[in-house]
Order: C-alpha cells, then sequence, then structure tokens
C-alpha cells in the first residue's frame, strides 16, 4: 500500500487497556508511507506517559496532548478528539481505531484495499467483540449481530442515510470525502458519531458501510457489568433518533426474542407451545449464524438469546431515563443532551 495512510488513535483514561492496541498499530504491515497521529484528550490517568513509553520515538508517531477541560459548546468528547486528529492527518486515508482494539498486523493495509477495491469513501470493518463476564456475554455479540441480521445490505450500499451501520472502534475513510462531508464538525454534538459520519457522507453523494472484521481486529469494548451498563447508559437513547422509536424498537425485540420462549414454557395449548418452539428455535439459529461468521461464542450464548434481546432493551429504557433526567456522563464529562 504505497498511498499515505493515517492511523489516528482517541484517547481518554485509557492507560489501563491502551498498550495492546498501540504495540498493535506500530506492528502494522504492508504500508509504505505511514503516519500515526495519537491525541492524549485530557486523561488524568497517566495516558500520555504510558502512550510515550509503548512508542519510544517512533519517528511515525506524533502525539497531541490537549487539555483536560470541556469541549466546546456544541461538542461531546467523542467527535471532538476525532475531529482534532483529522484536521492533523495528512494521509489520503483516515483510520480511526480505538483503544480497546487489537488489530491483526495486516488490518490496515487490508482495508484500505478494500476501500480503494470497492470505490466506497467509508469502510467499517466491525472487530470480533470479546466477552467474558455474563452480562457482556448477553449484550457484545449484539453489536455485530444487530447489522448482520437486520440490515438489508442492498440498501446499505446506496447513498440512503437512513441504511447505515458504522462503528467508531474501527472506521476508514477516505480524507477528501471525509472533508467534503464536514468530518467530525458534521457530527459534533451526536453520541454515536460514527453513524452519523457515514450518514453525512451519504447526504453528500458518496457511499460506504460495514463489513465483516472478526479476521482483522478484535475489541473488549466494555469489562464488566458496571462498564456495560453505564457505556450503553450513554448512548442507546441517541441510537434510534427518538423516544418514541426507541421504545417501539426495545418492544420488537422483547415480543420477537423473549415473547415466543416465555409462551412455549407457560401455555397449556400446545400449538401456541409448539410456535414458541419455532420462534425461540429461529432467534437461536440466527443468532448461532451471525456467530459462526464472526468467530464469536456460537455455544452456549446463542441459546440466550431472549435474554440478550431483553437485556437490550431494560439497557435502552434505563438511558432514556437518565437521558431525560439530564444526568448521563461519560470518562467525567457530561452527555449533551442537545439531540432530544
Amino acid at each position: 500500500m504505497r498511498e499515505r495512510v493515517s492511523i489516528l488513535l482517541p484517547l481518554r483514561n485509557e492507560a489501563h487497556r491502551l498498550r495492546a492496541c498501540v504495540e498493535s498499530v506500530l506492528a502494522q504491515q504492508g504500508l509504505d508511507d505511514l503516519e500515526i497521529v495519537i491525541l492524549d484528550d485530557g486523561s488524568t490517568d497517566g495516558t500520555s506517559a504510558l502512550v510515550r513509553e509503548v512508542t519510544r520515538d517512533d519517528p511515525r508517531v506524533r502525539i497531541i496532548d490537549g487539555p483536560d477541560e470541556h469541549p466546546p459548546d456544541g461538542w461531546l468528547g467523542k467527535p471532538w478528539a476525532c475531529h482534532r486528529l483529522g484536521q492533523a492527518a495528512t494521509g489520503h486515508v483516515l483510520v480511526f481505531v480505538d483503544a480497546d482494539v487489537v488489530l491483526d498486523p495486516s488490518a490496515v493495509a487490508t482495508a484500505v484495499r478494500l476501500l480503494r477495491e470497492s470505490g466506497v469513501a467509508l469502510i467499517s470493518p466491525y472487530p470480533r467483540q470479546i466477552a467474558d463476564t455474563w452480562l457482556e456475554r448477553l449484550t457484545q455479540p449484539m453489536v455485530t449481530w444487530s447489522w448482520i441480521a437486520t440490515l438489508p445490505m442492498a440498501l446499505s450500499r446506496t447513498t440512503h442515510p437512513l441504511w447505515s451501520a458504522a462503528i467508531g472502534q474501527f472506521l476508514v475513510i477516505d480524507a477528501d470525502a471525509y472533508r467534503a462531508s464536514g468530518g467530525h464538525s458534521s457530527v459534533a454534538s451526536f453520541v454515536v458519531e460514527d453513524v452519523e459520519v457515514l450518514r453525512a457522507l451519504k447526504r453528500n453523494g458518496f457511499r460506504g458501510g460495514p463489513i465483516n472484521g472478526c479476521h482483522l481486529a478484535t475489541c473488549r469494548m466494555y469489562e464488566g457489568t458496571a462498564e456495560v451498563v453505564a457505556g450503553y447508559e450513554k448512548s442507546l437513547w441517541s441510537v434510534f433518533g427518538s423516544n418514541a422509536k426507541a421504545i417501539s424498537m426495545a418492544t420488537v425485540m422483547v415480543a420477537i426474542y423473549a415473547a415466543p420462549p416465555a409462551i412455549a414454557l407457560t401455555t397449556r395449548d400446545p400449538v401456541a407451545r409448539r410456535w414458541g418452539l419455532v420462534g425461540y428455535a429461529s432467534g437461536v439459529l440466527g443468532r448461532a449464524a451471525v456467530a459462526a461468521v464472526t468467530r464469536e461464542r456460537l455455544a452456549p450464548d446463542a441459546l440466550t438469546m431472549p435474554a440478550s434481546a431483553t437485556a437490550f432493551a431494560a439497557l435502552t429504557v434505563r438511558s432514556m431515563a437518565r437521558h431525560r433526567r439530564g444526568s448521563l456522563s461519560w470518562k467525567g464529562r457530561p452527555v449533551s443532551t442537545s439531540q432530544a
């Protein structure tokens, strides 16, 4: 890969997990002209010192130290950090990577090649989601399942913003298209800024979408029950665009995936029981099929699809309630309510 590529890492209080990520970035192969720009966004846990220890004056690396202060009015922390990285980057392709991601040595070169061969402006390789604790195992497989099982891929490849899925863990974007669409300045107030960047591109006539990146990267998005709850609380209220849509989606998920096995277990009607078992089996098979192609844990986790749907519905309701109270925060900063 001969064109200039910029790998961009926004970091805030990531000292407990950044080493593996940064080392995997430094180990990228097949890139003749690579720059790595790392933004320490006002960390107070020694992130900056650890980054310098790991990178060891690598000439490809540039480190930007940001102040520990609130973003400008109208901005949330993650879009503001990514905006500054985008401004500093000089590559023809921008590759945003989160601190909880570990890349395969060929990940970036492979992703850039796929971007150029497909002729789109953005691809988002979804990493294989690592889940260890019980709530992680219920929720994290749903991250990839949510688009593989529900997004019509033919529509996702169009320029219609509605049919969009992307994940900020690993975003690969043509730099010219990114800037022509406003970059992260066009999504300054969005919690789910990754999907909104893709929608901004599509509104400007560009195309892009998700791909299965399980062979390119892994990610342990949240570690433990407390992080899972806090992480989804801060974002689920904004995913669906309105409270009505969020409630509708939570209701549909419970009705499709949790109600059939509940009916099968409680009804005395043999016909209803059979249909309940068919509904449960279809949900499990769908979950298992996605797990098979994403290399995630298949058994016995696929059997818990009703619990996964219920957990996501409960987290969505909890997120909406806290959003209405204005009590959401993430990494020491309030989550704006400007999208409500």
